[in-house]
């Protein structure tokens, strides 16, 4: 998996369906049903855990999921036969560098999406407003930036809905991409996200912008990564030390290979997909 997960690790959820499984069998030999059965019925299971099939409270099928193989996920890329790519940012500490980004941005016509949380907001409103004026994505990225994982589920919602509100008090306008401080996730924030109306997010391609290597450096690391492709979503930080000297030949390059960038909001899909294990986004309508 791709990323930073803080459910116990994949090893304990594979032994705890694994017991599952071996309950239900040992169950239906009680019954004095025939092996063969009892294996079907086990296949049965695990293939309805991958597929991720949940129904809602009224009983009808819910077209879309964010599961995989009994985990809940963020959104790390997505399956497109495009050549489409989304540029993202973390905004979480200083401003410096936002104007210059949105010049660069604007030059190549390119529009990306801003994850920004709630005490950034707080200190430049006058930039939240200027990115969406711009054609820009307005993201949550939490009001604290506190590792969401290590929290309950009630600070999990205040910590994306104190956010949210100021973000609509603020523009009018309501975000609906969250993606987790740090990439810390477990399978309950993924469910809280989606109870508060979002799309969790992570990244398959890292600058590493974050670690101040360089310009040169955050450019190699994204344009001859091995994960880059139709789909893939970019992290960058717009206070990085490096990452507006990085920018313009960053663009230009990926769009000389061919890609053509867009907000995640035209990128991911927005129902009827399922994800595969490294956090894949793959409409329904197409084969893994």
């Amino acid at each position: 998996m791709l990323g930073k997960s803080n459910d116990v690790n994949d090893a304990q959820t594979s032994g705890v369906l694994i017991q599952y499984l071996r309950e239900i069998s040992a169950y239906l030999r009680e019954m004095n049903i025939s092996r063969k059965t009892t294996t079907l019925a086990a296949a049965v299971l695990v293939l309805a855990g991958l597929l991720g099939i949940r129904y809602r409270e009224e009983g009808t099928l819910l077209p879309t999921s964010s599961s995989a193989a009994g985990r809940e996920l963020p959104i790390y890329c997505v399956q497109t036969e495009e050549p489409k790519i989304a540029l993202t940012f973390d905004a979480a500490w200083g401003n410096d560098d936002t104007k210059k980004i949105m010049e660069i941005l604007k030059k190549h016509d390119v529009k990306v999406t801003f994850f920004m949380t709630g005490g950034w907001v707080e200190s430049y409103p006058d930039d939240v407003k200027m990115i969406l004026a711009e054609g820009h994505d307005l993201g949550n990225h939490s009001q604290n930036h506190k590792n969401m994982s290590q929290i309950s589920d009630s600070e999990k919602e205040k910590e994306l809905m104190s956010v949210h509100d100021k973000v609509k008090e603020l523009t009018g306008y309501d975000m609906f991409l969250f993606r987790p401080p740090y990439g810390d996730y477990d399978s309950k924030l993924i469910r809280v996200a989606r109870k508060c109306n979002y799309y969790a997010i992570q990244w398959d391609v890292d600058s590493l912008d974050w670690k101040d290597y360089g310009a040169e450096s955050i450019i190699k690391t994204v344009t001859q990564n091995k994960h880059l492709g139709n789909g893939s979503i970019i992290l960058c930080h717009n206070g990085a030390k490096y990452t507006t000297e990085a920018l313009d030949t960053l663009i230009t390059t990926l769009k000389d290979a061919g890609y053509e960038f867009v907000p995640l909001s035209e990128l991911i899909y927005r129902d009827r997909y399922h994800m595969d294990h490294e956090g894949r986004q793959i409409p329904d309508n197409k084969k893994n």
